[in-house]
């Protein structure tokens, strides 16, 4: 069942504000402004690092386990589904699926959690969603007249709203971003987007890292070992590791019809018939439903206590931690040596959140070297 909530978005309807830009910019006819951010997002430097960045697994353990550029690629994949089968802005969806990990440091959470703690040592907090929105309105410098991507408002909502919501009191700095009211369906479904995707990733670089097995994921998760049961069924005497993949994608398409099917009927339930009724109504309506959010709390459970704590991980986890911490130290202690373009920020910023961002902007690679080059300076 379409709603037609979104796709009215275009210039000279009620919802315009999402279109606006801080810098004038020329209405192309062959692209939607939709579109335009997309191709801005996909072209930035901020995300083609992400090519080089961890998700789950590092990139020097398998060519094969996800990055952060891939999984954000596996995301748009639903995100843009999701959203034209609800019959909401595709475009929109998909281009906030896409810069939705933007702002993610390197070694994934761990890289995250490491740095947010060394910033609160200077009264400070690191979150990626904010990162995000500094990466597209001022450290991608692309264009002669101003500096930023000048994304569209709709887009830059999306970018600090799509999985948390943010309050005006501790958050001034975002006021234009509506704090007070609900983001777009396509800003709400990019959470769920995301949680399906790793869901069902996660397992398979877990398995395919030799840290799960599949036969206890089939005992302990249930969604998954439904999935495979059917599966067996219908593919007897087939290979697990065949059946396993093919349980993965049944897994995947019920959470996804699940999100499509539960925020149509949140929706209807409420009477909505534009954007307006979406931001004013006090909780979110996208959702899974009761009985597949238990089952993705206990998939998520389960990939906790058998796969992002568990001790090779938990070894990545330390040394991340240790890489981040040092190299931080060492930059604070000693500004200079930070890249000219960036010490120059020092005055404005502030000395903490400019080493923080030179960290959040490394790929994994980059890091190590750096932290190589550091380690051979220090007195023996």
């Amino acid at each position: 069942m379409a709603f037609d909530l979104h796709r009215c978005a275009v210039p000279g309807d009620p919802d315009d504000l999402l279109l606006t830009r801080v810098y004038p910019a020329p209405l192309r006819s062959a692209r939607t402004p939709f579109q335009r951010d997309r191709e801005r997002i996909v072209q930035a430097r901020a995300f083609r690092r992400l090519a080089g960045k961890t998700q789950v697994f590092t990139s020097r353990a398998s060519d094969h386990f996800r990055s952060r550029l891939t999984h954000t690629m596996e995301v748009a994949q639903i995100a843009r589904a999701v959203a034209a089968t609800l019959g909401l802005n595709e475009d929109l969806a998909e281009t906030l699926a896409l810069v939705h990990d933007i702002g993610h440091p390197p070694f994934g959470h761990a890289g995250e959690r490491a740095l947010d703690r060394c910033l609160q040592r200077h009264g400070r907090r690191f979150d990626h969603n904010v990162h995000a929105l500094r990466i597209v309105e001022h450290f991608e410098q692309r264009y002669a007249a101003h500096r930023g991507l000048n994304l569209t408002l709709g887009v830059r909502e999306g970018i600090i709203k799509h999985s948390r919501d943010y309050s005006l009191e501790q958050h001034p700095e975002l006021a234009e971003y509506l704090l007070d009211e609900r983001p777009p369906l396509e800003a709400q479904l990019i959470d769920l987007a995301d949680e399906i995707a790793y869901l069902t990733a996660d397992l398979d670089d877990g398995v395919e890292s030799g840290l799960l097995e599949i036969g206890r994921i089939r005992e302990h998760v249930d969604i998954l070992g439904r999935c495979y049961r059917q599966v067996e069924r219908q593919h007897s005497g087939v290979d697990e590791k065949f059946l396993f993949n093919e349980a993965l994608q049944l897994m995947q398409n019920i959470l996804t019809d699940d999100l499509m099917e539960t925020t149509a009927r949140n929706v209807l339930a409420i009477g909505a018939e534009c954007l307006a009724d979406v931001r004013l109504h006090p909780a979110r309506l996208a959702r899974f439903s009761p009985q597949v959010e238990a089952e993705r709390l206990q998939e998520k459970r389960y990939l906790y206590d058998t796969l992002y704590t568990c001790e090779p991980l938990e070894t990545e986890h330390e040394k991340a931690e240790e890489v981040v911490t040092a190299l931080f130290d060492h930059w604070i202690n000693d500004p200079e040596e930070l890249p000219v373009s960036h010490f120059e920020e020092v005055e404005n910023q502030g000395l903490a959140r400019v080493v923080a961002d030179y960290i959040a902007g490394m790929t994994d690679s980059f890091i190590l070297l750096q932290y190589a080059q550091i380690k051979r300076a220090l007195p023996r």
